[in-house]
């Protein structure tokens, strides 16, 4: 079907306009859905999963490819278009491509990891080619890092699947990892990008984010040692990465909080949408700090993964959604609903408690993290009540998109 741009939209569902709509819908239910059934899994012992397939790895496989991957997956084919003036995928071909996502997420619980594997890599390989043939066709190559960090997913995600298969040891652990700096890499890539950008638009005076190239440069070849060290240490028990990891991660932090510092106005605060991505953003820099102190002292090396996770990942990703939804559905992002507040608030209830309660108070770490689960869960749940109908109808302002 072609669809006449020029003319006003007048069908009563949008969903496969652009990839925002499907992605970010199933990344919302996803994240509701997918901490049920953790949360039945972790404190009801529901038997869900095939014995080969540990219920720890699997949260965090799916957390990562799951909700993670489906929220990138939604937020960079929008500004793909945004970016080169050219179509994305959309109409059934998007469609179909959220259903392959759909599947992957299922099929481990039917046993057939295998076909599980085939179908995850699947979508993944197809998203990079979605996300690359404008970028190529409009010549546009500095968006290929981009691509490049997406692309490093298939190649995680099959390390995953070989040692979930029994094929490589510490497959699972490579995979899991290599993913999941990938997707913080995507984050402080958009977020040094976005973020600024978002403030100076949004405190509603004259403001110039500062951003310093050296700092850009010595972040990124930090991170890039970081990850690399730190999943040699947690895949292989590796003490020497695991101390260097330490290290770097610890010169990451005056590096990402003097960025922050350039970042601020007290305006921001104002608004609900900006001060969500400044407060994760600072959960990201907590991260690290926290990651040293997993070497320093010793302490827990999940105290740090949920800091990025929770704190860091999870209000990023929800405050991006919220902003995108809004203003590519005709909407204002400076008067964004209401409920919004609580959400966030919610959520980063979810990050500290997982966090801070679990590390400090480890006599209740049950019941932090049933607490913890329940939150995320409301945060999600309020969100998508809002924003599911906002993601399934067309623009208010009649424009197809």
């Amino acid at each position: 079907m072609i669809i006449n741009l020029e003319k006003p939209y007048t069908g009563k569902y949008a969903l496969d306009h652009l990839g925002f709509r499907p992605f970010f819908l199933a990344a919302g239910l996803f994240a509701i859905l997918g901490m049920v059934l953790w949360l039945g899994i972790y404190h009801f012992k529901w038997l869900l999963l095939p014995s080969n397939y540990p219920a720890t790895v699997w949260h965090g496989h799916e957390m990562i490819f799951g909700y993670a991957v489906a929220v990138a997956a939604g937020f960079l084919l929008t500004a793909v278009k945004n970016w080169t003036n050219r179509p994305t995928i959309s109409q059934q071909p998007l469609l179909i491509l959220a259903l392959l996502w759909f599947l992957a997420r299922v099929l481990p619980f039917t046993g057939l990891l295998s076909v599980a594997a085939v179908v995850d890599t699947a979508f993944l390989l197809w998203l990079t080619y979605e996300m690359a043939h404008p970028i190529i066709k409009a010549q546009q190559w500095k968006q290929m890092a981009l691509v490049g960090k997406v692309a490093l997913l298939i190649p995680a995600n099959i390390a995953f699947y070989l040692g979930l298969l029994g094929y490589w040891t510490e497959g699972v652990q490579v995979g899991l990892y290599a993913a999941f700096y990938t997707i913080l890499a995507l984050i402080f890539t958009m977020g040094r990008r976005v973020i600024p950008f978002f403030i100076e638009r949004g405190v509603g005076c004259p403001f110039e984010a500062k951003n310093d190239v050296w700092v850009d440069r010595f972040s990124l070849i930090l991170f890039l040692g970081f990850a690399v060290a730190d999943v040699i240490a947690m895949a292989f028990g590796h003490a020497t990465a695991h101390f260097i990891a330490g290290l770097l991660a610890l010169a990451q932090v005056p590096l990402h909080a003097f960025r922050m510092v350039g970042w601020y106005h007290p305006n921001l605060w104002e608004k609900t949408l900006l001060w969500v991505l400044y407060l994760a953003y600072g959960w990201l820099v907590l991260g690290f700090f926290l990651k040293f102190l997993a070497v320093a002292i010793s302490i827990s090396p999940w105290i740090a993964l949920h800091a990025f996770a929770i704190g860091g990942i999870g209000m990023m990703t929800i405050g991006m959604m919220a902003r995108v939804t809004l203003g590519h559905t005709g909407r204002n992002v400076a008067e964004p609903p209401t409920s919004l507040i609580l959400v966030f608030l919610v959520l980063f209830s979810a990050a500290f408690i997982r966090v801070w309660n679990v590390w400090l108070v480890p006599e209740f770490y049950g019941e932090w993290i049933l607490t913890a689960q329940l939150l995320w869960i409301t945060a999600f749940t309020v969100f998508m009540w809002h924003y599911a109908p906002i993601l399934i109808k067309p623009r208010i302002d009649g424009r197809y998109g």
